[in-house]
C-alpha cells in the first residue's frame, strides 16, 4: 500500500484528491495538510511515502516544504500545482521534488504518477517536459564536463577561485570523475528521463542491478532524486 500525504492550502482540493486517490486499491491517504509548515511535521509524523505538494501556500510554500522534505528523507514529493511557469518547475525539482505535474491532469495519470515515485521513478507533466528539454538543449555546457565523453578535462579543472557557483560547479565535477563508465551511463540515461526498467532495458541489465547503479550514482554526486540527477547529467553534458 502507497502511503501518501496531501498538502494544499484549500480544503475543497484536498477533498477532491483523498476521493480519487482513495479509488485506487494500492494508495491510502494518511493525512492532509494545509501549509508547507504542517506538511514538514506531517511527514515527520506519519512517515508517507509520497507527499503530493502545491506550491504556493502561505507561510512555508512548497519548494522549501519540498527541500525539507527531500533532505530530511521523509518521502518523496510529487509536485501538484496550478502553475506551470518555468521557474517553479526549475526550483521544484533543485529543491528535490520526484516529479512535477498540473492539476488539470487525468486522474488516471495521477494515480500512475503516485505509482511511478513512489517505485522510484520520475515524473514530469507533458506539458513542461518539452519546455524543459528544450531549454536543457539550448544552455551552455559548462567547462569540464569533457573527461566524461572520453576526452581529458581541462587543466585545473574542479579546483576555482572563483564565484560560488564556480566553486559548486568544481565540486561537482570531482564528484563525477568518481562514477564507473556504468554508473556515467547510467546518469546519461537518467538524463534522459529513462526509468530503471528503461536504464536495464538500454544497458542490458535487470531492473533490480539499474536500481542499485541509480542508487549509487544519486550518493556519489550528492542528490536525493533522478530529477536533480537529471539536472546534474546535462550540466555535465551528458544528455
Amino acid at each position: 500500500m502507497i502511503r501518501v500525504l496531501l498538502a494544499d492550502d484549500h480544503a475543497a482540493i484536498r477533498a477532491g484528491l483523498r476521493f480519487l486517490l482513495d479509488s485506487a486499491p494500492d494508495i491510502e491517504v494518511v493525512g492532509e495538510a494545509g501549509d508547507g509548515a504542517a506538511a514538514i511535521t506531517n511527514a515527520r509524523a506519519l512517515r508517507p511515502e509520497v507527499v503530493l505538494m502545491d506550491l504556493r501556500m502561505p507561510g512555508v510554500d512548497g519548494i522549501e516544504a519540498t527541500r525539507t522534505i527531500v533532505a530530511d528523507k521523509l518521502a518523496e514529493v510529487l509536485v501538484l500545482t496550478t502553475f506551470d511557469l518555468d521557474e517553479y518547475v526549475d526550483e521544484a525539482l533543485r529543491a528535490g521534488a520526484a516529479g512535477f505535474l498540473l492539476k488539470t491532469a487525468e486522474p488516471a495519470a495521477l494515480i500512475d504518477a503516485v505509482r511511478r515515485v513512489a517505485a522510484g521513478d520520475g515524473v514530469l507533466a507533458p506539458e513542461v517536459t518539452r519546455r524543459l528539454l528544450a531549454a536543457f538543449a539550448s544552455a551552455p555546457r559548462p567547462e569540464g564536463a569533457a573527461h566524461l565523453a572520453g576526452r581529458a578535462a581541462p587543466s585545473g579543472t574542479g579546483r576555482t577561485g572563483g564565484t560560488p557557483a564556480d566553486e559548486q560547479r568544481g565540486e561537482t565535477t570531482a564528484r563525477l570523475r568518481e562514477l564507473t563508465p556504468r554508473e556515467v551511463d547510467v546518469l546519461a540515461a537518467l538524463g534522459r528521463g529513462l526509468s530503471n526498467q528503461g536504464i536495464a532495458d538500454e544497458l542490458f541489465i535487470s531492473e533490480a542491478t539499474a536500481k542499485t547503479h541509480v542508487s549509487r550514482v544519486l550518493a556519489k554526486v550528492q542528490v536525493t532524486t533522478r530529477m536533480q540527477a537529471a539536472i546534474v547529467a546535462r550540466d555535465a553534458g551528458l544528455a
